[in-house]
């Protein structure tokens, strides 16, 4: 069943195609997977969540909000190895094996036919959940992958740690009943353990810069899916610690200052024109950072300066489907 699900998914318009990135991240699945590597087979989804699952054919679906999320190769070597565990081990089919997963099956089976493009991505990815000794077997395998791979261990606890950021910045949020939880060890148990197994055998790569060149090209189409998201306290605890991690990204500066006019609450038209003039100097802005100081600009009566702005958006964004829009915005404050 998974194998004609595996061609479905091939199909899908969510599916990447880029065949660099592609060999990419499958090439980190083999350094990993060692003589199991001709049994894993890596997707990449354009999907913005943190997320990467194994089916029990050897299916592995990578999607893109996790790629934003990791800082090297180290941490995604972490998800990925803690993924492989699963599959080695089996656990998906032994969740398989009792009643209930049974019958959570035969639903699966009927959501598959019913779910749409991306509904098939998210149901394939949601339906193996595992139990919390599962989980932290996986940890533990992921972690002697990623030393056998060469990759420094102590990557792993900071991509749990990087997360739950994100996880405690949600409205309301409330530790007892967050669904991840339910399954999954709880975060500090996970960072503690992961940090042990970490001392046990320092050293190692994090091969940061080849994964910023690697995924540079996609990191602004990334980030506007992440803006899209709307899950506005998420996204800024996410690109504020990209920001304090690298400052010089022009591109996730703007990217926060779009999560702070879209949100629109006190003060956020502030720091959304101070992200949009950082953007601005630190260079290779996107073009929409100018739209956006124009509007504010123009929203503030400050006429010259909007003028200014829009015309640089003009400049820079020739081809852009706003344009006759800006046009028109220009003709309203004259010359």
């Amino acid at each position: 069943m998974m194998d004609r699900e595996e061609v479905r998914l091939r199909r899908s318009p969510f599916a990447i195609r880029d065949q660099q990135l592609r060999d990419y991240i499958q090439g980190i699945a083999c350094r990993l997977a060692g003589e199991h590597c001709p049994d894993v087979r890596v997707y990449l989804f354009q999907t913005p969540f943190f997320n990467a699952n194994m089916a029990p054919n050897g299916m592995m679906q990578v999607w893109t909000g996790l790629m934003l999320r990791v800082d090297n190769e180290a941490q995604i070597a972490t998800v990925l190895g803690h993924e492989i565990g699963h599959y080695l081990q089996r656990h998906s089919v032994e969740r398989l094996r009792d009643a209930k997963s049974r019958s959570a099956f035969g639903q699966f089976l009927g959501l598959l036919g019913r779910g749409g493009a991306i509904g098939q991505i998210v149901v394939v990815a949601g339906q193996f959940s595992y139990t919390r000794d599962q989980e932290r077997e996986a940890d533990e395998i992921g972690v002697t992958l990623m030393r056998r791979a060469g990759y420094d261990v102590a990557e792993a606890s900071k991509v749990w740690e990087n997360l739950f950021l994100e996880i405690k910045a949600r409205p309301n949020y409330d530790s007892a009943t967050f669904p991840m939880f339910a399954t999954h060890p709880g975060v500090e148990e996970r960072q503690e353990t992961l940090k042990k197994l970490a001392e046990a055998a320092p050293g190692g790569v994090t091969n940061e810069e080849a994964w910023r060149e690697k995924t540079k090209p996609f990191r602004r189409e990334w980030l506007a899916d992440e803006v899209k998201r709307g899950q506005y306290e998420e996204s800024i605890a996410l690109l504020t610690r990209m920001i304090a991690r690298t400052p010089s990204q022009a591109d996730v500066v703007f990217a926060r200052g779009e999560v702070y006019r879209l949100r629109a609450k006190d003060k956020d038209v502030d720091a959304a024109f101070a992200d949009y003039q950082a953007a601005v100097a630190i260079g290779g802005e996107p073009p929409e950072t100018h739209r956006g100081l124009a509007v504010i600009y123009r929203n503030r009566n400050q006429l010259p300066q909007a003028r200014a702005s829009f015309e640089r958006y003009m400049q820079v964004a020739p081809d852009a489907p706003d344009l006759l829009m800006i046009k028109s915005y220009l003709e309203e404050l004259g010359t």
